[in-house]
C-alpha cells in the first residue's frame, strides 16, 4: 500500500503501461498493480504475476489458493477486482487501502485515467473478489 499511495495523482498511466512492454496507452489498472508489486519485490518472489490482464491476476490467485469472493470483508493490502458488466470476468483491479463501517476504500490505478483513492459498501455486487498477497 505504502507503494501505491506514493502514486496519487499520477495520470495517463505510463510508468505502469511501459513497465508492462506496451508502446503505447492501454487501460493500465491491471499494469498499476504489477508495477507496485515489481516495487516491493512481489513478482520477483511470484506473489503476484507479470501481466497487465486483471483476467490472468485473477486466475493466478485462484490456482495459489489466495482468492477471496467479493462478499466478504478484505483486509488492506489485498487486491480487489471489479466485474462491472455482472459476466463473472475482471474488469477492473485495484487495492485495498483499509475497511471502515463498512466501506472498503481502495487505491486504483486507471480510475478516470488516473491513481486514485474510491470505495464501495462492502459485499457490493460489482466486487468480484480479492487476491490475497502472500508474504515473501
Amino acid at each position: 500500500m505504502n507503494v501505491a499511495l506514493t502514486q496519487l495523482g499520477n495520470s495517463g498511466g505510463q510508468p505502469y503501461w511501459e513497465f508492462c512492454g506496451w508502446p503505447e496507452r492501454v487501460e493500465w489498472c491491471a499494469c498499476f498493480i504489477t508495477w507496485c508489486g515489481e516495487q516491493c519485490g512481489y513478482i520477483e518472489a511470484g506473489l503476484l504475476p507479470m501481466t497487465s490482464s486483471p483476467w490472468v491476476q485473477t486466475e493466478f490467485f485462484k490456482e495459489k489458493n489466495r482468492w477471496m469472493d467479493g462478499g466478504v470483508t478484505p483486509n488492506p493490502g489485498m487486491v480487489i477486482f471489479f466485474d462491472w458488466y455482472g459476466n463473472g470476468l475482471p474488469d477492473h483491479v485495484g487495492f485495498v487501502e483499509y475497511v471502515e463501517d463498512g466501506v472498503v476504500h481502495t487505491v486504483e490505478g486507471n480510475s478516470g485515467d488516473a491513481v486514485q483513492q474510491n470505495s464501495y459498501p462492502v459485499g457490493d455486487g460489482c466486487i468480484m473478489g480479492y487476491g490475497v498477497i502472500g508474504e515473501k
